[in-house]
């Protein structure tokens, strides 16, 4: 490899570790996504320089094919089916990188490195989980499939046997080199990741979609090491780390640990998707008596949720919290960690329209401040404000440090219906009498709310 190329691939690792520190930020996200993209389009053209590759057509076709349906893809997406298409892109990286090791195993033999088929044999099977249990978390975010926990008898028998296959595979791998086994270990990697997403309720996989994106980012690293690409290992190294972080963080955020998440199911203690909505009576107002609540507040918080995604009605929220601190009041968006169905959910809605970054607290902030809230604006969220995460210790979610929207003096809803969240409880702060429900869609209410508020 000359210098030169050597000094390109170095460029490229800082560029990835300077995306990753700009992605921590939203006001330098955007930067650090493209100095990030820039970074791996380099990367990928630098061999089609220095080398004499076979099949170069065929190569490219396939990158522009692949490119084109990245970026219609990537436009069309609604921000509500972002989490999809992270587990679809994720999932491609994993088979992607699980292909490559197999190709790579058939040029191995009896001479090969140890570590070269380890490193081998790792690519395999770890990809073939992270394309396999990809493949489930989309169909369950995108409804081809129930949300719901999906358990038979036996499934922990058979989660067991090919977790023990799939490492008996491995070594034969690595002791013969054998592609047939080499395949057989892939089919059995598919299967261990179905079995170990689809006991995952709803709630919880966006959690798991990070989990498996750390899976993608040591495949990508171990295809590295065995291709002699250090720029694969750096981005793959970075990216599992990234992720392996995430994942504890928001598993730590839901109060639960990961085993409980990936096998609560198996006992009966996972999320277990929405319920049956609630017959009970309930405090409902119309949009002129919410309004003056608001207009004379001194104090107003407001909790977004996936409710307000739904609906496309962030912009429209903006605009009435605008009127509010035009009035004086002091207004900010209280921001839970697993607020949304993907971590920096809420973020990224809010600053798609425009609301300063400065207004935004996360939870460990804010939560002092409910008690002298004088009203706490829920939209779209149920499960971050539910007082059962520390009441009921039979509930899904008992353990999940919360938004204290119960602490306020007024508490209001706005919801399409008495349906629960995605764990599947009732939220007794819907009931209590400091709470007011407005029932309809997120977009519609807020509007017929800011023109109450502006004739006020």
């Amino acid at each position: 490899m000359p210098t030169w190329v050597q000094l390109v691939y170095l460029g490229c690792a800082v560029c990835f570790v300077l995306a990753l520190k700009g992605l921590s930020g939203p006001r330098t996200a955007r930067l650090g996504n493209l100095v990030g993209a820039g970074a791996a389009v380099v990367a990928v053209t630098v061999p089609f320089v220095y080398l004499e590759l076979d099949h170069v057509p065929q190569m490219l076709a396939a990158i522009a094919l692949g490119s084109l349906v990245g970026v219609v893809g990537a436009r069309r997406v609604q921000m509500t089916q972002m989490p999809q298409m992270v587990a679809l892109f994720n999932g491609v990286g994993g088979g992607a990188a699980a292909l490559v090791a197999l190709l790579e195993l058939q040029h191995m033999g009896a001479g090969t490195p140890a570590f070269d088929l380890v490193a081998t044999a790792f690519t395999i099977v770890v990809g073939s989980v992270s394309f396999a249990g990809s493949a489930i978390t989309f169909a369950k975010l995108q409804e081809l499939m129930t949300s719901r926990p999906v358990v038979f008898p036996g499934l922990p028998v058979a989660f067991a046997a090919a977790l023990l296959g799939g490492v008996g595979l491995s070594v034969l791998v690595v002791l013969e080199a054998s592609l047939a086994l080499g395949v057989v270990l892939a089919l059995v990697g598919l299967a261990l990741g179905v079995l170990l997403v689809l006991p995952v309720g709803g709630a919880d996989v966006p959690i798991v979609i990070s989990l498996l994106n750390a899976f993608t980012g040591l495949t990508v690293a171990a295809g590295g090491y065995v291709l002699g690409s250090v720029v694969l290992l750096v981005a793959g190294t970075l990216v599992g780390a990234a992720g392996t972080f995430l994942t504890l963080l928001m598993a730590r955020a839901m109060g639960r640990s990961v085993a409980n998440i990936l096998f609560g199911a198996l006992r009966g203690g996972s999320t277990l998707g929405a319920g049956e909505a609630s017959d009970r009576p309930v405090r409902s107002s119309g949009p002129e008596d919410v309004a003056i609540l608001l207009a004379y507040a001194d104090r107003v918080i407001v909790v977004p949720g996936y409710g307000l995604a739904v609906a496309q009605a962030q912009h429209t929220l903006r605009e009435l919290v605008e009127v509010l601190l035009a009035r004086g009041a002091k207004v900010d968006y209280a921001i839970h960690p697993v607020a949304g169905r993907m971590p920096g959910h809420m973020n990224v809605l809010l600053a798609e329209a425009q609301v300063p970054y400065e207004q935004l607290a996360e939870m460990d902030d804010i939560n002092g401040d409910f008690k002298q809230t004088d009203v706490v604006l829920v939209v779209g969220a149920n499960d971050v404000v539910n007082p059962a995460a520390r009441s009921t210790p039979s509930a899904p979610i008992y353990g999940m440090p919360i938004l204290d929207v119960d602490q306020a003096r007024q508490v209001v809803f706005l919801k399409r219906s008495m349906r629960p969240g995605f764990a599947g409880i009732e939220n007794e702060l819907l009931f209590d009498p400091r709470t007011t429900l407005l029932f309809g869609d997120a977009k519609d209410s807020l509007a017929k709310l800011l023109a109450a508020v502006k004739a006020l």
